[in-house]
């Protein structure tokens, strides 16, 4: 993307001027976007079920999830770049955990209840909570 300088002349945004947060995010959309093939291969779930995919809802819940995920994230780094640590990492690790947890939970056929599985969800759930709750702070005191 490009900038208007001083001047009206345009110049390219570099690297260093895109928030670490943004970069994250649109890693997440990509990721997201490209899922959406397995998605689609999801409605043979024959095909799946040769690899022990047993619940495919999941692998669209994943797919989903990595968009909105994403997409909050490129927000958060273009609102508020400098938005401080230790809160942007709570967000961005939740970010991530939160729509990548759907995954090992497409090979079964309710929903995990072994403590490490809850434990996991507990944790990533608090972090993005705890890291939206400290970004509207942020932006409100501003």
């Amino acid at each position: 993307a490009s900038l208007m300088a001083r001047g009206g002349t345009r110049r390219r945004r570099t690297m260093n001027e895109i928030s670490w947060m943004t970069q994250l995010g649109a890693v997440e959309l990509a990721l997201g976007a490209v899922s959406g093939w397995i998605v689609w291969i999801a409605l043979d779930t024959t095909w799946l079920k040769k690899f022990g995919v047993r619940s495919p809802r999941r692998l669209l819940q994943a797919h989903i999830d990595l968009i909105m995920m994403g997409t909050i994230l490129i927000a958060v780094g273009v609102a508020a770049p400098d938005f401080p640590a230790p809160w942007s990492y709570f967000l961005a690790i939740g970010a991530w955990t939160n729509a990548l947890l759907f995954v090992p939970a497409a090979w079964h056929d309710r929903k995990p209840t072994d403590l490490k599985a809850n434990l996991a969800k507990a944790v990533s759930f608090a972090l993005v909570s705890t890291g939206t709750v400290a970004l509207a702070v942020y932006l409100i005191t501003s």
